[in-house]
């Protein structure tokens, strides 16, 4: 008989619409949370080969004074730019992939109920083939640009950031399993991702392993 593995959530839509806080609130439900931007910060550490592709692609000007990956200077670059920004990501997602995978199977052994894969390219990437859902977190353009300069972003970057991402929520809505739309009150968006998650368990979840 096949064991059983976790149900697999993958997270994604556009910067700012309040993916992280889904996430958080699902880990707080006893889910674990794969966050492909955290382990993205980590392949990008200092010491680590992806900083020293990304200095040799970029130069130096993309460094602290700490030699630290200046987060903001090099969105700067990347997001006005396709090309560049192609550039960044063939840079990086061949590193964070196998730490997603690992992080995964590890879910899987201590027997986790539910796997979140929080990741904006999830689908471009990949990993939404691995998935079991995809849930797409959708908000209001207005409120999405005031929670990334309530985060420190400045407002030229938010919209640099935003407008990178162009029509990503329509492109992705073919994929995505449930949309939960951000806007309005936390609580309202709670009781949303509650219900979400209460009907994807009551489907069977979580899966035999194959």
């Amino acid at each position: 008989m096949s064991e059983s593995r976790a149900l697999r959530i993958g997270l994604t839509g556009p910067i700012g619409c309040g993916k992280s806080t889904v996430a958080r609130w699902l880990a707080n439900r006893g889910a674990v949370v794969v966050d492909a931007d955290a382990i993205a910060r980590d392949v990008t550490a200092p010491g680590e080969p992806v900083l020293d592709a990304i200095v040799e692609r970029f130069g130096s000007r993309i460094l602290r004074s700490d030699g630290s990956l200046d987060r903001a200077a090099l969105g700067r670059l990347v997001f006005p730019d396709p090309t560049a920004l192609e550039d960044l990501e063939r840079i990086v997602h061949p590193a964070v992939r196998p730490r997603i995978v690992e992080a995964v199977a590890a879910a899987d052994e201590s027997g986790a109920q539910v796997v979140v894969i929080e990741a904006i390219k999830l689908v471009e990437a990949g990993y939404a083939r691995e998935c079991d859902e995809v849930w797409l977190i959708t908000c209001d353009p207005t409120e999405q640009q005031a929670r990334l300069v309530a985060r420190g972003v400045a407002a030229i970057d938010a919209d640099l950031r935003i407008a990178a991402q162009g029509d990503l929520a329509a492109r992705l809505e073919g994929a995505a399993t449930r949309v939960i739309d951000t806007s309005g009150t936390l609580a309202a968006t709670k009781r949303r991702v509650e219900a979400a998650l209460a009907s994807a368990l009551a489907e069977g979840y979580p899966p035999a392993a194959s």
